[in-house]
């Protein structure tokens, strides 16, 4: 029962999340905004692709130094310094975006190495803790089967502990990416450019047109991405280990 129960969740989950996009289009097309979003068709290229970048520089930092630091915070070494360790990243995660924003400007300057440390620090947290949740999660009698057949720890870790928490440590990564393409509109408040300058700029000249310009582009790139996410998601994790497939 429980089995049927999540793979449905995630697709109605998935299918609100575009439904909502649907309607958000065609509202615009209804209202007669699609053709002045098409006339800024060169600034929402221009400034999405400064938004993408954002979101890869960031978000690959973040999945590049998060997933390898929880399986650190596992190993028994280091086990003892876990909690510790997710209380200090739960820090920058509770403060405030636009203060994460402001204190990274004071350090790095404006542009966009503030943006992109400040939108790192804000996607380090889910990346780290799904990671330790999902090694953590390993059922005892698979790493006993693992110590039984000779396995060192290593391979241990690289055939049985890392496949069986895949799920776990992608659905971190995917609230990560979520967090920051939502998070990269605010990095136009310190100079990094992407498509927060139409939404900003269309808020302080009260014109609807240029603030849709860059929200609805913004809803669809974390759209794409969550989709893209969810499909390596899919095919990467080992059919008896997915509960999707």
């Amino acid at each position: 029962m429980a089995d049927g129960v999540l793979p449905m969740l995630t697709r109605l989950r998935r299918n609100g999340v575009h439904l909502a996009v649907f309607l958000l289009g065609a509202w615009a097309w209804a209202g007669g905004l699609l053709p002045g979003l098409l006339e800024k068709w060169d600034d929402i290229a221009f400034l999405g692709w400064q938004h993408i970048e954002l979101v890869a520089l960031s978000g690959g930092a973040a999945i590049l130094l998060g997933v390898p630091l929880g399986v650190l915070l596992t190993r028994p070494r280091f086990r003892r310094l876990g909690d510790m360790a997710l209380q200090v990243l739960n820090v920058g995660a509770t403060i405030p975006t636009l203060a994460v924003l402001a204190l990274a400007m004071s350090l790095l300057g404006i542009g966009n190495g503030s943006a992109i440390f400040a939108l790192f620090v804000a996607s380090l947290l889910p990346i780290v803790s799904n990671t330790m949740a999902g090694l953590r999660a390993v059922p005892p009698h698979l790493l006993e089967a693992a110590r039984g057949m000779g396995l060192s720890a290593r391979h241990t870790l690289l055939q049985v502990e890392l496949p069986n928490s895949l799920f776990v440590i992608y659905t971190g990564i995917r609230t990560a990416l979520a967090i920051n393409v939502g998070t990269v509109p605010l990095a136009f408040l310190i100079g990094g450019g992407g498509l927060g300058e139409l939404i900003f700029t269309g808020i302080a000249l009260n014109e609807f047109g240029t603030m849709l310009a860059g929200a609805i582009p913004t809803a669809l790139l974390a759209v794409l991405i969550d989709f893209i996410m969810a499909q390596l998601q899919f095919w990467t994790i080992p059919r008896g280990v997915n509960p999707l497939r």
